[in-house]
């Protein structure tokens, strides 16, 4: 739809942009299904890691107070808490990290 004279441009004169819009759309998603499949599987194992290290090392120790401290207090449990909520902190800064890349390089390619 480039028009530098201010012409007016009939349907048949614009097809062909119109056409080869749609064509370079259609490539490029083609182009990045599988790159975004991958992607968010990738991002399913990270968030998934995220959470179980800090709650396993929560457990950990939780574990390792309680045997070495005598308290009425069951420290493996709220180090269980206390990983899971550090866990879910890191999966939703994965998340939010990924999300932003994802909308960066949808705009690139869009021309923004």
């Amino acid at each position: 739809m480039d028009n530098p004279d201010n012409k007016k441009i009939t349907p048949q004169q614009d097809f062909p942009d119109t056409i080869n819009k749609k064509v370079n759309r259609k490539m490029a998603a083609r182009r990045h299904t599988r790159n975004e499949l991958w992607q968010g599987i990738g991002t399913m194992g990270i968030v998934g890691w995220s959470v179980t290290i800090p709650t396993l090392l929560g457990i950990a120790l939780g574990i390792w107070l309680d045997k070495n401290i005598n308290d009425s207090y069951s420290w493996t449990l709220m180090m269980l808490f206390a990983g899971i909520i550090s866990g879910c902190a890191l999966a939703w800064y994965w998340i939010a990290k990924e999300q932003k890349e994802i909308h960066q390089k949808r705009g690139n390619e869009n021309g923004k």
